[in-house]
């Protein structure tokens, strides 16, 4: 029975990771439980990685078990459900409440667990060629080795920031999957004239989600940032209320859902400072009546007469400048994108395009970028492919591939990346140029107006063509995104297998012929402690 996989998958993680009193929180998110640690001494690292349900391990803000997309989602609630009755048999001292998500860390706390996700704007280290490891053990070391130098340059308040405003999308990306896909299925009825009855209904449920996105945004934002969610939602509410069509600001008149996810956010933000002020300055007496009275009152001013008309302005220059981007140097910008996008998930600067990506998807219905970034992982792929084809004799590397290889289609990349790219230098270059060509492949197509983009955040690979819509066709937009993956796949092979090794060091790889490595071995994030996805898309891939 699958619910007692699941249920087995979370009781041999339970005491991994030191019952259920070391658990300060959990959540999860597309592929990974995360969990709030209380003594990290605790929890079993290697035994966790051995565990066959587990595809890695990542230490970040969090402690983050990668178990796939799907799976994540039912061990979790089998997971809380043993920590609930760990918990009932605790004594109260010794068990801290688990609280929904992980709590804000502090400066110092993440200064000690911050991870390449967040590193300095500093280009990520490659490992020189001479000191490549030979078997997949040693790569999982030369990573963690690569994550222990990234993290003495993590903690600069912006990327820190960043990583907090991905968590707060990150809650919202099966939403924005499922209402993608929906949509994507009436646009397709539609088309075919089919279920004409159907049409309305399934065009409700696709666009209900996203009429309201501000709120759940606001409600994320002040979560995340120590406010009263419900407040930020409240606030954020005003975004979308449509008798904001009477106010007017800066002379004209305001239009329901001006600014968006961006105005949402700012309003949320601003929320927390007004309620924490009033909170250190209000009695105690009238607090419960002043507070939200006063955080409401502010901050919905504010924004009606502010933050909406800001917000949507940029909204709008961000649209219009994407557009013009792909249309007239979309093979240009493709390749750049698709080029640099790997080096942007390692230092924590790919968090900045989630809002960006939810702007798209709110005024055009998808986002354009999305496609051309996951080229990243499609030359990944392809470089790991040339890797496994060049070392015949180093069982230990390729049965690291082949495990990692199936999550890499779908576009989960962190057990490519970091279990064999990234540890072997030169491969990760390579990949990088894979990744350069489908990005430059789908950008040309763009300026030659056939838009590729995307209904949703979260997936890549294979696992986003239920998503895929454009300007054109479905069948021309599906086409042109394949083609995109097929030049990423036979660009990053291409590359990797000429010019990712030189003579002596692929000698060297394949002296040591190796052993099977065991099932469970380190496959990237196991071992290497590779950064957060926001996946997302990176999130994104990768939320």
């Amino acid at each position: 029975m699958p619910e007692d996989k699941n249920r087995a998958t979370a009781a041999a993680l339970l005491p991994l990771v030191g019952g259920a009193e070391n658990l300060t929180s959990i959540a999860h998110c597309m592929t990974r439980l995360r969990l709030g640690i209380r003594d990290r001494s605790l929890v079993q690292d290697e035994a966790l990685r051995a565990l066959p349900a587990v595809m890695g391990v990542v230490e970040d803000d969090t402690y983050q078990i990668v178990l796939g997309p799907g799976t994540v989602a039912r061990v979790t609630p089998e997971f809380e459900r043993l920590v609930e009755q760990g918990r009932a048999t605790t004594p109260e001292a010794l068990a801290p409440p688990v609280s929904p998500r992980a709590p804000a860390p502090s400066p110092a706390a993440v200064s000690a667990s911050a991870s390449p996700s967040a590193a300095s704007t500093t280009a990520p280290e490659v490992p020189p060629e001479t000191s490549a490891p030979t078997t997949a053990e040693e790569l999982a070391a030369q990573g963690a080795a690569l994550k222990a130098r990234q993290k003495s340059r993590n903690s600069t308040p912006v990327k820190l920031f960043l990583r907090r405003i991905a968590q707060i999308f990150v809650p919202l990306i099966p939403a924005l999957i499922g209402c993608g896909i929906i949509a994507g299925i009436n646009g397709l009825l539609t088309n075919l004239g089919w279920l004409p009855s159907v049409v309305p209904a399934l065009a409700a449920l696709a666009s209900g989600f996203l009429s309201l996105i501000a709120v759940f945004v606001g409600y994320q934002t002040a979560r995340e940032f120590g406010g009263t969610p419900i407040l930020g939602g409240a606030v954020a509410a005003v975004i979308v209320f449509p008798g904001v069509a009477h106010v007017t600001a800066f002379g004209q008149k305001l239009a329901p859902g001006q600014g968006g996810v961006l105005g949402a956010l700012a309003a949320a933000l601003l929320a927390v400072r007004v309620e924490r002020w009033c909170r250190r300055h209000v009695p105690e007496a009238l607090d419960v009546l002043v507070t939200p009275t006063l955080t409401v009152l502010v901050t919905g001013l504010v924004t009606v007469f502010g933050l909406m008309f800001v917000a949507g302005e940029v909204a709008t220059a961000i649209g219009t400048f994407a557009t013009w981007l792909l249309a007239h140097g979309g093979a240009f910008a493709g390749f750049v994108l698709g080029g640099l996008f790997l080096p942007l998930v390692m230092l924590g600067l790919h968090q900045a395009l989630i809002p960006i990506h939810t702007t798209l998807i709110e005024q055009q219905g998808y986002t354009v970028l999305l496609p051309i970034l996951a080229m990243a992982g499609a030359g990944q792929v392809g470089a790991a492919l040339a890797v496994y084809l060049r070392l015949p004799r180093n069982r230990s590397i390729r049965t690291t591939i082949k495990s990692a290889l199936p999550a890499g289609f779908l576009g989960v990349g962190e057990p490519l990346i970091y279990g064999v790219s990234l540890p072997l230098g030169r491969p990760f270059i390579t990949a990088c140029i894979g990744g350069a060509c489908g990005g430059g492949f789908v950008g040309f197509f763009n300026q030659l107006g056939d838009t590729v983009g995307s209904t949703a955040i979260g997936p890549s690979g294979w696992a986003l063509f239920p998503l895929v819509k454009g300007n054109q066709n479905l069948t021309t937009t599906l086409v042109v995104y394949a083609l995109g993956l097929a030049v990423g796949y036979l660009t990053g092979f291409l590359a990797t297998y000429f010019f990712g090794f030189g003579k002596e060091l692929r000698a060297e790889l394949n002296a040591d012929p190796g052993t099977a490595a065991p099932h469970g071995a380190p496959t990237g994030p196991t071992a290497t402690g590779g950064p957060a996805a926001p996946s997302t898309p990176a999130g994104l891939g990768a939320r």
